[in-house]
Order: structure tokens, then C-alpha cells, then sequence
């Protein structure tokens, strides 16, 4: 599957278009991750454990995005984007969205 934030594909044309795609999770902080980041931002530095809870919550949306499109025919997806939005406390929805489309070189 060919992923880009273009509008197009450099070197392929659109043949075939099958609209908006989405792949979301939601998830939750852990409790240690919580307790971590707050002395990080007293004595500074990354809040790893957000980082990697980020990270995955990236990559699974990624992936069920491109599920999507996968089921639709795809073969490329373009206008990537990602959003997040707050839920309730400490959860957090990753949205991560784009155009279903067929390329050939």
C-alpha cells in the first residue's frame, strides 16, 4: 500500500478513486505512565511511556486505515492526515484519515 500526505503519487496516476478512509483507536493512560510524566515535568525531559502509548496508538490506526482501503480496492491512499481528540479523562481517540485511491505507474 502506497501512503502519502500528497494529493498525488509522484510517477503514478489515479485511476480509479474510492473516497474517505478511517482508522481510529481510542486509548487510556496507564497509571504509572502518569506518575512518570509528572516528574519528568519537574525535572524535565521525555515522557517516554506517553511517547510509546502515542506511538502505538499511531500505528494501529495506520493499520486499520489501510485495512480499509484495502477492502475498498485500494491500492494507495493519499491526503494522509492524523487528529486526536480528548474523550474523557486520560483517553484519547487517534484519528488517522485520507483518500482511497487506485494508482498505475
Amino acid at each position: 500500500m502506497l501512503i502519502t500526505t500528497q494529493d498525488l503519487l509522484a510517477n503514478h496516476e489515479i485511476i480509479e478513486t474510492y473516497g474517505v478512509v478511517m482508522g481510529n483507536t481510542v486509548r487510556a493512560r496507564h497509571v504509572g505512565s502518569d506518575f512518570m510524566a509528572g516528574l519528568r515535568n519537574f525535572i524535565g525531559g521525555e515522557a517516554r511511556g506517553y511517547t510509546e502509548l502515542l506511538t502505538d496508538s499511531r500505528n494501529e490506526a495506520l493499520e486499520r486505515l489501510t485495512k480499509e482501503a484495502e477492502s475498498r480496492g485500494a491500492n494507495a491512499i493519499v491526503t494522509l492526515r492524523f487528529t486526536t481528540s480528548h474523550i474523557v479523562a486520560g483517553m484519547t481517540e487517534i484519528l488517522a484519515y485520507g483518500t482511497a485511491v487506485k494508482v498505475k505507474k
